[in-house]
């Protein structure tokens, strides 16, 4: 009895504890996890990450979901191995998109090389937090194109021109294409062609795209995932496809922080001109190329467009509630 009510107390302080934060605190939730996807799904932030551990450990996704940014809920394996009949290893980097009443997730599988099986994938849910089934039973993109191994990619939406793109690829190679309006094929350019290369100098892998005032903000991650100069660079243009002219870097390692610091995304608040920088680091204590964690910070702007350099924490965020229609 007596060491039931200690746990009872012990759990109560907990909760009491996370009740009070004023930030989310850095990392912003426990564990091992890396190339995290943020995105606003139906009036809340989720955060979608990839399990970091060893190749063959890799088999499910968990999520993240919160409504202010600094009180985090877990959702176990949200996607798993046996819902996809082709993975054997290496589930890695996804990407989330809400289309047609339904919830996108985007995978990396296999470390595909190739004439292997695997490649980038898309599994299908009715919920945020699923559970997700896959939605071809064999890979959306499997060959290697222009160099680009088919992994870490990004769906993005341009709301201009009523078209969902895809950017991706490994091994410093990166490609764009256009998926059909079912989320669930690759589609011809106006050349016939399926992939264009986009690669911007010192691109190594990890793109992701945004739209703000009208100019297209390319970024992606350089050096290598398990060294400490992992970091993020930019570029702007006025096109979706570029050319994209790389500006600087906007996160690296602080030597008082973090190391590793790469493969990010961005969360927009909706309805403000407000932005948060998603992305994993290695904690200065460990040397494991999978000890990494999710952690969040501001990404501020200049006046001319360009990004400010992110500044690493170990507060995180203030609490920033999505104000619901």
């Amino acid at each position: 009895m007596k060491r039931i009510l200690i746990l009872s107390v012990i759990l109560c302080l907990a909760a009491a504890g996370e009740a009070k934060k004023k930030t989310s605190g850095n990392p912003i939730f426990s564990g091992w996890y890396a190339d995290p996807e943020g995105a606003v799904l139906d009036g809340q932030y989720w955060v979608f990450p990839t399990f970091s551990a060893p190749y063959d450990q890799q088999l499910h996704f968990d999520a993240f979901s919160s409504r202010d940014l600094v009180h985090w809920t877990k959702h176990e394996r949200v996607l798993e191995q046996k819902n996809i009949s082709w993975l054997r290893r290496a589930l890695w980097a996804p990407a989330i998109l809400s289309a047609h009443g339904k919830y996108y997730l985007f995978f990396g599988a296999n470390d595909v090389h190739q004439g292997e099986v695997g490649g980038i994938g898309v599994a299908v849910a009715d919920r945020p937090e699923g559970p997700y089934v896959d939605a071809l039973g064999h890979p959306l993109i499997g060959d290697i194109v222009n160099g680009a191994q088919p992994i870490d990619q990004f769906v993005f939406y341009d709301e201009d021109k009523k078209e969902y793109y895809m950017y991706y690829g490994g091994w410093r190679h990166c490609n764009v294409c256009k998926l059909s309006d079912d989320l669930l094929s690759v589609v011809p350019w106006e050349d016939g062609t399926l992939y264009r290369e986009i690669t911007p100098a010192r691109y190594v892998e990890g793109p992701f795209m945004m739209k703000r005032n009208g100019k297209y903000y390319f970024m992606w991650s350089e050096g290598g995932w398990t060294g400490p100069n992992y970091c993020v660079a930019y570029a702007i243009s006025d096109n979706p496809f570029g050319p994209f002219e790389r500006i600087g870097k906007i996160l690296e390692q602080d030597e008082t922080v973090a190391r590793g610091a790469g493969h990010h995304s961005v969360i927009k608040v909706p309805g403000r001109d407000e932005y948060y920088i998603v992305y994993h680091r290695r904690p200065l204590s460990e040397t494991d190329g999978n000890s990494r964690v999710t952690c969040i910070d501001r990404l501020e702007f200049n006046e001319d467009g360009t990004i400010k350099p992110v500044k690493m924490t170990f507060e995180g965020v203030k609490a920033r509630k999505i104000k619901q229609k």
